[in-house]
């Protein structure tokens, strides 16, 4: 029997991991899940608030258990994740050994274009910069976490990354 096509999406703030993949969990009739929003519901905190109360290591920490319990799941999925998820205690490895890895690597204008509309609140890390304080906080987080993206099983770069171009990309994957 085969194994269950399990998909995550890595990439910045603001490349479209949680609205790409919903398209993309439908489109493939798989769950759709959001780390982010699955740790809120289980803790039944917001992030930001766990930042607060454990800190950036405890949420962490708290972020690789609910990783672990999602990647050990039977069925398939599309799971994506926080931006920083991939960078701390080996979850690119853990993502890699359990998952078809993804990778949304947009162009750091058009994430400032996105991150600089969004004024629902809910990227309390770019609340309150101004325009080139976003754009410096977005070119440090690409330098600090691009290693760990890069090694994602599957690459997609630019604005017209589609539903349709990742699973072109999966089925060359699965013939390679």
């Amino acid at each position: 029997m085969k194994d269950p096509v399990k998909i995550v999406l890595v990439g910045l703030p603001g490349s479209g991991k949680s609205t790409f993949g919903k398209k993309l969990a439908l489109q493939l009739h798989f769950e759709f899940i959001d780390l982010d929003h699955l740790i809120e519901k289980e803790t039944h905190q917001k992030i930001p608030h766990i930042f607060q109360s454990v800190g950036e290591g405890g949420f962490r920490e708290l972020e690789t258990i609910y990783l672990k319990q999602v990647l050990s799941r039977e069925a398939g999925f599309v799971l994506s994740t926080g931006g920083g998820t991939p960078c701390f205690n080996d979850n690119m490895d853990l993502i890699n050994k359990h998952a078809i890895s993804v990778y949304l690597d947009v162009a750091l204008s058009e994430l400032h274009s996105r991150l600089k509309t969004d004024v629902t609140g809910k990227r309390p890390m770019f609340a309150g910069l101004d325009e080139a304080e976003m754009i410096l906080k977005l070119k440090n987080l690409y330098a600090q976490r691009v290693l760990f993206y890069d090694q994602a099983k599957i690459k997609l770069s630019g604005e017209d990354i589609s539903t349709e171009l990742l699973i072109s990309e999966l089925m060359v994957f699965f013939r390679s």
